[in-house]
């Protein structure tokens, strides 16, 4: 069986007892302090995990390699096939991918092996903390994953992908829903720390992203998110979605959520916030 959404503590650890093929990724970062991501993964981690770098392994190194614009581009398929297989991902092995923000990081991954035609690949619900709730173990130091090189190969994408000239051309037409998944004040503009311009996309909905999850910081039961999602929608449908954020990280965590409502076909826009406040021309609102 292939997890292909979320997995528990309990059934992460079924798998290594059963000695199932599986890699975990530790996506943990700080977005104000990028260097600490090496730190917080020397520090503690699942063990057999591999640090899934952010800016280093989950975003373009260059522009000619990026797929999108924004402060985190997605890195090119070729690119990311490398990286998988320098760190031992094979072809249909499971993926785990976990990190110790809110789920506000380890999305970022998911979507792009989903991106990659990977359909193994699971969320660990609750994160680091609801493992080591748990009394599961931890390692320190270095990952002690046996990282022989993979056979990942990429196949035709499972997610859809906007880039920023479909979406100032979908802007322009009738029956887009569009989903800012950032905090309130930085949607209507009150306060903005990273991009140049305060304020969203004219027209976009605001659920930030933590409203998926419950206060353990596991995802909420998926007939809540059902209800709470129509309710956004407006009897709109779900292929006629696009979701962003600030760089189009934690916008995944509403793609997620929409999957596990069985509301399917959204797409991100991933160069999102950052990239549009970046480009001469895109309108820009504030408040509610």
């Amino acid at each position: 069986m292939a997890y292909t959404h979320l997995i528990t503590c309990a059934e992460l650890q079924d798998l290594a007892a059963r000695g199932i093929a599986h890699r975990v990724f530790d996506c943990s970062f700080d977005l104000m302090k990028p260097d600490a991501a090496r730190a917080l993964f020397a520090d503690k981690h699942i063990p057999g995990a591999v640090l899934a770098h952010l800016d280093e392994h989950l975003s373009a190194h260059d522009t000619a390699e990026a797929q999108s614009g924004g402060r985190h581009p997605l890195p090119g398929r070729a690119q990311l096939r490398d990286w998988l297989r320098s760190v031992g991902l094979q072809q249909g092995m499971q993926a785990v991918v976990y990190d110790r923000n809110g789920n506000n990081f380890c999305g970022r991954l998911w979507w792009l092996l989903k991106w990659a035609g990977h359909e193994a690949v699971a969320l660990l619900d609750g994160g680091l903390q609801t493992w080591e709730q748990s009394g599961a173990p931890l390692e320190s130091g270095a990952s002690s994953a046996n990282q022989l090189p993979g056979d990942f190969e990429l196949a035709e994408p499972l997610v859809g992908l906007v880039d920023g000239d479909e979406m100032f051309a979908l802007h322009q037409r009738a029956g887009l829903c569009l989903i800012d998944s950032r905090a309130g004040p930085r949607f209507r503009g009150e306060v903005e720390p990273l991009d140049p311009l305060a304020g969203h996309i004219p027209g976009a909905l605001n659920r930030p992203f933590s409203e998926n999850f419950t206060p353990d910081g596991r995802f909420k039961p998926p007939a809540q998110l059902r209800t709470e999602f129509e309710l956004l929608l407006g009897g709109r449908d779900p292929v006629d979605t696009v979701i962003y954020c600030g760089s189009g990280v934690s916008a995944v965590p509403n793609l997620v959520a929409l999957e596990l409502a069985g509301l399917r076909g959204a797409r991100l826009y991933a160069g999102s916030w950052s990239e549009w406040s970046r480009t001469p021309g895109r309108p820009v609102a504030t408040g509610a």
